[in-house]
């Protein structure tokens, strides 16, 4: 089993990095030198050309070339879930590690709601108190009792104000071109006459 990418013997060590043991092993290509010369792939299209060549080498009779195409599978078969184990313990080291990381960050937003409530209780309590007398009881004039803030949660906008009544119009007045011919138009004042005569 050789990697498909060359190394240098003095730069060997070099360029990897640390604690990526097997965390690209599932999508790395190998050089696999096997009994009928070289297979080249993933480890996942290595074991499924060697199962192959185990069958057809069953089929055929020979039971020696099926063990060792066999064991050359399996061999990839370990190599691959050794590293689909780590890739899973690595996995649950991050989510712990993001639990653990959520559950603080929960906390302490916990700890700045409780010290806002705290403040907010605080200027509550030194807020001046209103007298208890109703309003207009002639007891302290002046003084009005205070309705709590925002009781039904909406704020009053230019909107939704109620508009003042709008002021009749008076007559509509015709243009002066249309209101002599309309003065012409119309019917002379009746007059009344004495009929007894």
């Amino acid at each position: 089993m050789r990697s498909s990418k060359p190394r240098s013997r003095k730069n060997n060590n070099r360029n990897r990095q640390p604690n990526q043991g097997g965390g690209n092993i599932p999508n790395r290509v190998f050089d696999s030198s096997g009994p009928e010369g070289k297979v080249r792939g993933t480890p996942q299209q290595i074991i499924d050309k060697y199962q192959q060549l185990a069958r057809d080498a069953q089929l055929s009779g020979d039971r020696v070339a099926t063990e060792n195409f066999s064991q050359h599978a399996e061999h990839y078969l370990r190599m691959l879930g050794a590293a689909q184990k780590e890739i899973d313990e690595r996995r649950e080291v991050q989510e712990r590690e993001n639990r653990e990381r959520q559950a603080e960050r929960d906390r302490e937003r916990a700890e700045r709601d409780a010290e806002r409530a705290e403040r907010e209780a605080a200027q509550a309590a030194q807020a001046p108190v209103v007298a208890d007398a109703p309003v207009g009881s002639g007891d302290q004039p002046g003084l009005i009792e205070a309705a709590p803030a925002f009781e039904s949660g909406l704020v009053e906008t230019p909107e939704s104000k109620p508009r003042p009544p709008r002021k009749p119009r008076g007559p509509r007045k015709a243009p002066e071109g249309k209101q002599a011919a309309a003065v012409d138009a119309a019917p002379a004042p009746v007059q009344a006459t004495d009929v007894s005569e």
